[in-house]
């Protein structure tokens, strides 16, 4: 593990060892000993509230016991003071000389300070998983946005992470696909738009499906050829599948998201019959009604079919049969599924079923709600859903438009640049900082603005500390700032070093609550509060040396905000 810690762990151990030191007796290895950072400075930087637990379970007064643990404390150089406040809260004051050498450290350390506890430990990130001969659409905006950010997340921890694009290539759909292919394709949109005529196709094939009843025969029959290796439907499956492919691959550039590997549902569709084998052999599953099912009942869960009685697959069958191979290939510690709330009980059901396997793995479901537009915001030739690619041309659009009005100076070229990291940041920001499992509605008016809590907001924060650390080295070229030592004397300095220093806590808890949120609050808060550092005291015009230890800390600032915004898949501008 990395020899650097998040402040917050640093002040676990440090309380965990000063109970033990004042009750050396008592078994507090149920007890929950920890700080919490505070919300007001007048109650210190930390605050341990562990004592009012303890005092319950011993039965003695909780300051009184407070006041045992302060002085088991000891002297400690991170610590400058501690205090009991109200009925035994211990309020921690942080050393500024400790606090100023920890930054350092921080600003050498290849991890920007992020401790390493996942090295050693393999995660599967399965996220995206677009249909083949779909375009991508805004609901595949969710998964993709946050899979990417844990993916990238988990990665700053240490992690071994192997991230999967699952992509759905197989099932009932391309017998369909191929009787509309074949009889209403429209050659030149083809050319011109491949995976939209697909669509169209798909569309056109399943109401006449709905409508014909010989018509659906044969798409069956299309179906049933294509599964026993007819060489012209397999030609035009793949055909399909390679099409879509670049299509997807175009969106996730320009999002800047990319996949270890790419599997989709066919890779395993051999696997499927032994995992049913499997699951009657140990004694799970059981013949109904001519299916194959696991009664989940003792787990408060449905029935779970796990093979049609037409000898088809559902979904459980094809999850099982992939944790199973990316077991036996990759041996993970934790598999991570990114998808809608809607499947919560299909993710619980094949998660019962794995562990009765013996799959002793962390099997995770990170389910989110949906994006939606406000009608009428972006227009499509559909009308209704709209395309993911559609979504990214109208914010870049409307970035490019913020850049034009707010830096006319700038040359066309670097406008266009910026506006393609503002217009895709926009959009990944949006849901980004929301709780994952809350519904979002995506608001232009909300994503491109340079106020309140948006990308465009952080952006310019980091472009102008840029700005800012520019016209110093131009004025000043012969002086280097890590030459100078950093002073942490007014309360400003020393609020904004604390939240410089708590970068890697931030970064910790948003990869184990798989909440990118979390990060992007604490990013929004950095500015803000850089913002006032800005507004109230002098940079450039101060006197020698205090001028150089303030622009120390806006180098901490735009060091944490860029990697902070790399961390959620997002760019940090020099100039905007």
């Amino acid at each position: 593990m990395n020899g650097l810690q998040a402040l917050d762990t640093l002040l676990n151990d440090v309380f965990r060892k000063a109970f033990k030191s004042a009750f050396p007796e008592k078994d507090l290895s149920s007890a929950k000993i920890g700080v919490v950072a505070t919300t007001n400075p007048e109650y210190g930087h930390y605050q341990c509230n562990a004592v009012m637990g303890v005092a319950k379970q011993m039965k003695r007064n909780p300051r009184e016991l407070a006041t045992e643990v302060v002085a088991a404390l000891g002297d400690d150089a991170m610590i400058s003071s501690v205090e009991v406040a109200g009925p035994g809260f211990i309020n921690v004051h942080l050393d500024m000389e400790w606090l100023v050498k920890h930054l350092s450290e921080m600003s050498d350390d290849t991890h920007d300070g992020v401790p390493q506890v996942g090295a050693g430990q393999r995660v599967i990130l399965d996220y995206s998983s677009p249909n083949v001969a779909k375009p991508m659409h805004i609901g595949h905006i969710r998964s993709t946005v946050i899979g990417n950010a844990l993916d990238r997340l988990h990665r700053a921890c240490g992690y071994d992470v192997l991230a999967d694009n699952h992509v759905g290539d197989w099932g009932t759909q391309f017998g369909k696909l191929i009787m509309g292919y074949r009889h209403f394709l429209d050659k030149e949109a083809y050319e011109a738009s491949p995976v939209e005529e697909l669509e169209r196709l798909y569309v056109a094939s399943n109401d006449r499906c709905n409508e014909d009843a010989e018509w659906l025969d044969q798409a069956r029959a299309e179906l049933v050829k294509l599964q026993g290796g007819d060489d012209e439907n397999v030609a035009l499956w793949r055909e399909f599948i390679a099409v879509s492919m670049i299509e997807f691959e175009r969106v996730y550039s320009r999002l800047g998201v990319r996949f270890d590997m790419t599997r989709g549902e066919s890779f395993y569709r051999d696997h499927l019959q032994a995992v049913v084998d499997d699951l009657k052999e140990r004694g799970l599953a059981e013949e109904s009604d001519g299916a194959t099912i696991v009664d989940l009942e003792e787990d408060g869960l449905k029935v779970c079919i796990v093979q049609k009685s037409d000898g088809g697959f559902n979904y459980a069958t094809s999850d099982l049969a992939t944790v199973a191979r990316r077991v036996e290939e990759f041996n993970p510690a934790r598999v991570v599924y990114v998808t809608d709330d809607r499947q919560q009980h299909h993710f619980r059901q094949f998660f019962a079923i794995a562990a009765k396997q013996g799959f002793d793995g962390e099997l995770k479901h990170v389910y989110f709600g949906l994006m939606r537009m406000p009608e009428g915001t972006i227009s499509t030739r559909e009308g209704n859903t709209i395309k993911l690619e559609a979504l990214l041309d109208e914010a870049e659009k409307r970035s490019l438009e913020l850049i034009q009005a707010h830096s006319p100076d700038m040359s066309p070229v670097v406008q266009a640049e910026v506006a393609r990291s503002m217009g895709v940041g926009s959009v990944k920001y949006m849901d980004l900082s929301q709780n994952p499992q809350s519904i979002v509605t995506f608001s232009w008016d909300k994503a491109i603005t340079l106020d309140g809590n948006s990308c465009p907001y952080l952006q310019y924060a980091h472009a102008r500390i840029c700005s800012v650390l520019d016209k110093y080295a131009d004025t000043y070229p012969a002086s280097t700032l890590s030459d100078w030592p950093m002073q942490l004397i007014d309360p400003i300095e020393q609020d904004l070093a604390l939240r410089i220093a708590r970068y890697p806590e931030a970064v910790l808890a948003a990869t184990h609550n798989y909440a990118p949120n979390m990060l992007a609050e604490y990013l929004f808060e950095l500015a803000k509060a850089y913002s006032g550092f800005y507004q109230n005291l002098p940079f450039l015009i101060a006197e020698e040396g205090v001028r150089e230890s303030r622009l120390r800390l806006c180098e901490g600032v735009v060091r944490v905000l860029r990697s902070g915004l790399d961390l959620l898949g997002i760019g940090a501008p020099e100039r905007i």
